[in-house]
């Protein structure tokens, strides 16, 4: 497996996904897995160095090892940018999170730089042999922009870490909601903060607490001065966050764009507290079976306001139905049907 970074080093949806899906197959006998990313890597995983250094090192660092690409060896790329190409008997995999230059388009980068991250993709996407994703959004993103057979594109949803969050338990009310996002423009937090008043103004105990940093960071902050009700956290610790979910009544997910599938409204589940999700991407897959009404427009502040202030008088799913929900995204589950996929490459 090759990665990105590790969770511990970078957290984000694309480093828990490679974190936890790695520890999940490592877990299972019949199979054995090794994992390289940068930071500082699990037990009985690697790493090819420090997070801090330039672009250009972590390349030929992670190009240059081919320690582990024995016949027979299936490769799964979890990043375009890192980890050496397979020879040319390794069956590669690539688990596509997402367009790394429309995303860097809607993160403000010019022409030039987002058409050589696509050029670079395409070159790295040429040689696979599978591609993983995690909705059927994803998998028509790269069915109709990359131009990759459509039979060569495989949903497998993901896993959550349920062992993270202690069993759900009816708590009073806080009046706390959790959004936990990177602060990038297509994250809809610009939104969220433009409807929050709306939300005051139904339950004027309510606050809204921020988790993350990001490109929008500053812009977001000054949307928000003067507004107590709101606070920014920056980054926090895995032990924070959990801390967080279980104080929080519920969570808020207002992506407007390349939304892949959200893990984070399935870590939200696990702690027991409903998502109000937007209809972006693969988002609403984490919800749908559980409660369609968490899922608004998005773009639409006068909706997301409308829902979040529901939530808070009551009208979401318990804790229990929640955690429920969660359960039947398993990392078992998704880490054996990754193991069909390389069994039938391999063999």
């Amino acid at each position: 497996m090759h990665g990105s970074e590790w969770f511990s080093a970078a957290p984000g949806g694309l480093n828990r996904y490679f974190t936890d899906l790695y520890s999940a197959l490592a877990r299972i006998p019949e199979i054995s897995v090794t994992a390289q990313a940068f930071g500082a890597a699990p037990i009985g995983a690697g790493s090819w160095g420090p997070t801090g250094r330039s672009t250009g090192w972590r390349v030929r660092t992670s190009y240059l090892d081919r320690g582990e690409l024995k016949r027979g060896t299936v490769v799964d790329r979890h990043f375009a940018l890192y980890g050496a190409s397979p020879l040319g008997r390794n069956p590669l995999v690539v688990h596509f999170h997402g367009p790394w230059a429309a995303e860097s388009r809607m993160a403000g980068e010019g022409d030039r730089s987002v058409r050589a991250k696509y050029l670079v993709e395409r070159l790295r996407y040429a040689r696979a042999d599978r591609f993983i994703v995690l909705s059927n959004h994803f998998r028509q993103l790269l069915i109709d922009d990359y131009h990759v057979a459509e039979d060569k594109v495989l949903i497998v949803p993901p896993g959550v870490d349920l062992g993270r969050f202690p069993p759900p338990q009816a708590t009073q009310p806080t009046g706390m909601v959790l959004c936990v996002r990177r602060l990038e423009r297509r994250m809809g937090i610009d939104v969220l903060i433009r409807g929050w008043p709306e939300v005051v103004a139904a339950h004027p105990e309510a606050r809204l607490v921020i988790v993350g940093t990001g490109t929008a960071e500053t812009e977001l902050r000054e949307s928000a001065a003067g507004d107590s009700s709101i606070v920014f956290t920056g980054p926090v610790t895995d032990e924070q966050l959990t801390a967080l979910y279980l104080e929080a009544d519920l969570t808020v997910v207002p992506s407007l764009a390349l939304e892949g599938f959200g893990l984070i409204a399935l870590e939200s589940l696990a702690a027991g507290r409903a998502p109000v999700v937007s209809d972006c991407g693969g988002l609403p897959d984490s919800v749908r079976d559980l409660d369609a009404t968490l899922i608004v427009p998005p773009g639409d502040a006068g909706a997301l306001s409308a829902r979040i202030a529901d939530a808070l008088s009551g009208t979401r799913p318990d804790p229990a139905k929640c955690r429920a929900h969660a359960e039947t995204f398993s990392w078992d589950i998704a880490a054996h049907r990754h193991l069909d996929i390389y069994a039938e490459l391999a063999g």
